[in-house]
């Protein structure tokens, strides 16, 4: 039996005081504090240092309640264990919940479908003291119809240029599974939860495209416009950037897309459940 292995971690961090995902020099980042936790716990010689690999990159401030990432060690013994002791290193901000042996020719960014983003709105008329998780949008009530038809333009195979920040990634192209806008009272407060489920997102596509969105309906603007927007790949025509800490990483996929959507979205709109 190999003394090397290869596994997937699943974890959640909040985004809050992150400089992102990806490791920077001097700056704090998920992959950073993770890595740094591993090598406490597995006393890796320095020129061996483990280093994972993210299913993707999220920007700072944004948080996560399911990323992804896999990293070569030499095998763990005991996972659950294992499990413990590495939450037990990790600062309070991100916790690790599942570890798995994988194939070792299994790849956390190559082999995943799909990912779940969801951008959360305060659309109420008062702040809240847990404002730092969400935007607050007290301007007027979202209208969700308006905002439901804008999205659906964007679903399919299409050039997102025109919702793309300026970076080194040379695709513009991303298929959207599903794009949708949903009103939620929750402990007495009414949030908007936006969530797009992609096979990949340019970088501040998420954000800018709830710009958008915010954009058309303070200014009661027809919903056509996104479409006018998508079509003419023109960064210029899309809104601001709009904050990164509304914005959270729900979920990353390696099965089936269509089962998950129906699951999470399909069958609570049908019983009528909160999401």
């Amino acid at each position: 039996m190999s003394s090397q292995a290869r596994y997937i971690i699943s974890f959640e961090f909040k985004g809050n005081n992150f400089f992102g995902s990806q490791k920077q020099p001097d700056r704090r980042t998920v992959q950073g504090e993770i890595e740094k936790a591993l090598n406490v716990l597995t006393c890796t010689l320095k020129k061996d240092k483990i280093k994972i690999i993210l299913s993707g990159r999220t920007d700072a401030k944004v948080s996560a309640k399911y990323q992804t990432a896999h990293f070569d060690s030499v095998r763990i013994e005991n996972l659950k264990k294992f499990l413990y002791s590495l939450n037990c290193i990790l600062p309070s901000d991100v916790k690790v919940f599942e570890i798995k042996e994988v194939d070792p020719n299994f790849h956390a960014q190559k082999f995943a479908l799909y990912k779940h983003y969801r951008y959360t709105i305060l659309n109420d008329h008062v702040a809240s003291a847990f404002n730092d998780d969400y935007l607050f949008y007290p301007y007027n009530e979202i209208n969700l119809e308006n905002m439901n038809k804008a999205l659906t333009y964007l679903i399919g195979h299409h050039d997102f240029s025109a919702f793309k920040s300026v970076s080194d990634n040379p695709y513009n192209d991303c298929i959207v599974y599903y794009a949708g806008a949903t009103k939620v009272i929750k402990e007495r407060r009414n949030f908007i939860f936006i969530d797009i489920v992609g096979n990949r997102f340019l970088y501040n596509m998420v954000r800018t495209i709830v710009g958008e969105l915010l954009y058309l309906d303070r200014n009661n603007l027809k919903p056509e416009i996104m479409n006018e927007i998508l079509l003419s790949r023109d960064r210029s025509k899309a809104a601001n950037v709009i904050d990164a800490r509304g914005l959270c990483l729900e979920f990353v996929g390696y099965d089936d897309v269509e089962s998950y959507i129906k699951n999470q979205f399909l069958k609570r709109k049908v019983n009528n459940e909160n999401f």
